[in-house]
């Protein structure tokens, strides 16, 4: 006999929903033959195109060339949640806990970035969906409300328009028999289709004059003194500066993953709720949700009114650009008995899609930048999941990092520094095996894993 996670997962499309629609765009053409440009962009994810605007809107007269391996979208950019906000560090708890000294600093240049995210959006006529409902981080037990407690203080400190919900609360906004209490951040903050907003991008850089090649994958790159040369599939790129834009990819140096771990993570979208079903779980201010479990969930409504609900992280050594395992119901059986046990009132609901997309993940999750080739070429990465927004902001320091100006932000420490060194195969593997396992346990079972996940901690992820 099935179970119920088996039934849900029966008639699921093992792709991303975001991408499964009939205007997605048709893809530019590859690179062929030799050219030169003044700015070269590798990778066509958030960053990669924020990046490209960025440097047009800056000097109109830039000769921005940006090449992509696959589509646009297609890689991480086209996969994730799709929640927005501020922060630019992975959530203002994040950020107090790795740069604590400039945390009024980096508060205020997240709410610059959402200004400029906001802006581009209403010049360039972005139809993404975008819907300003707030975020809430719910508790999914008692022991986990003075997590909630501990965020509300945090957020009022710094000036945040936040509500503290206690249980009947926080059912009253989401109704899940798992919530204990949760904080609603009101302001700046929401959800967007992560797809529309890349094409969206997509079709503004082409506008600014930005030559974009998709279907270009990088082969390497010959550093010939004055220039970087470029070599892709079918042609190569002549330029003095380089932007890597390859986050959990990390390709454009082989140093770039020793500070960088792809990890995957795992997404279900449900079919459309009917009346009965949305009355069952109310969610009628849409927010963006995350909970506190240690393999930590998150939610959405899409703008049919799908739940989607991810975080059941993956790991596979290599890093695959889009994993067999990932196209079958096996690894999403956990994640829908997760979403079964949050929604009881919703059984026999199915799952309409189901994926896996790449979260560049460091020791600080959070952007950092990575200078080579004498400077010539700068990495900008690392969001570790956060990075729909947040990727805005890396892409503007990057572009300052590697123009050489001196601007307060790229003297801060989260600019000047990296995240810590993470080992190489095969021991990222077994740890992350080790780390994977200690998370889907540590809630329910305790023991070994919670002294694990402390010592992950140590080493710099928060993951306990």
């Amino acid at each position: 006999m099935q179970n119920r996670a088996d039934k849900a997962l029966a008639d699921t499309t093992f792709f991303p929903f975001w991408l499964d629609r009939p205007d997605a765009p048709a893809p530019a053409a590859p690179l062929i033959g030799a050219t030169k440009a003044d700015l070269l962009i590798v990778g066509g994810g958030f960053t990669g195109l924020w990046a490209a605007i960025q440097a047009k809107e800056t000097d109109p007269s830039c000769d921005v060339v940006l090449i992509e391996s696959d589509r646009i979208a297609h890689g991480a950019s086209g996969r994730p949640g799709g929640i927005v906000s501020t922060s630019v560090m992975h959530g203002l708890g994040n950020a107090q806990r790795i740069f604590p000294k400039d945390l009024d600093a980096l508060e205020a240049l997240g709410h610059d970035n959402m200004a400029g995210f906001t802006r581009t959006i209403d010049q360039h006529g972005i139809d993404a969906n975008l819907e300003w409902t707030g975020e809430m981080t719910v508790a999914v037990s008692k022991d986990a409300v003075p997590i909630v407690q501990e965020e509300y203080d945090l957020h009022r400190e710094h000036g945040h328009d936040v509500e503290l919900l206690d249980a009947a609360g926080t059912r009253a906004q989401l109704n899940s028999p798992l919530f204990e209490g949760a904080i609603w951040s009101r302001k700046n903050s929401g959800i967007v289709h992560p797809a529309r907003l890349a094409w969206g991008l997509r079709r503004a850089a082409i506008a600014l004059g930005v030559r974009l090649h998709e279907l270009s994958p990088m082969l390497g790159i010959d550093d010939q003194g004055s220039t970087l040369v470029v070599r892709t599939r079918d042609g190569e790129v002549r330029a003095p500066r380089v932007m890597l834009c390859t986050n959990a990819f990390a390709e454009g140096h082989k140093r770039i993953k020793t500070r960088v771990a792809m990890v995957r993570d795992r997404i279900l979208t449900t079919e459309p709720l009917n009346a009965e079903q949305k009355a069952a779980i109310g969610w009628i201010n849409r927010q963006g949700v995350y909970d506190t479990r240690t393999q930590l969930n998150y939610m959405r409504l899409t703008p049919d009114d799908r739940i989607l609900f991810g975080g059941r992280l993956g790991y596979f050594a290599n890093s695959p650009r889009d994993p067999r395992l990932d196209r079958t119901p096996a690894p999403y059986g956990r994640l829908a008995e997760a979403f079964f046990t949050t929604f009881p009132q919703l059984e026999g609901i199915r799952f309409s899609h189901a994926w896996s997309g790449p979260i560049a993940l460091t020791t600080r999750m959070a952007v950092h930048f990575q200078s080579y080739y004498g400077g010539k070429a700068i990495y900008a990465g690392g969001y570790s999941g956060f990075g729909v927004s947040a990727s805005r902001f890396g892409a503007r320091v990057g572009l300052a990092k590697l123009a050489g100006l001196d601007l307060p932000e790229t003297r801060m420490e989260f600019a000047a520094t990296e995240p810590n060194w993470i080992p190489p195969e095969p021991f990222r593997a077994i740890g992350a095996k080790i780390t994977m396992v200690a998370l889907d346990g540590a809630d329910a079972k305790g023991g070994w894993r919670k002294p694990w996940l402390a010592m992950c901690g140590k080493l710099g992820f928060p993951l306990s």
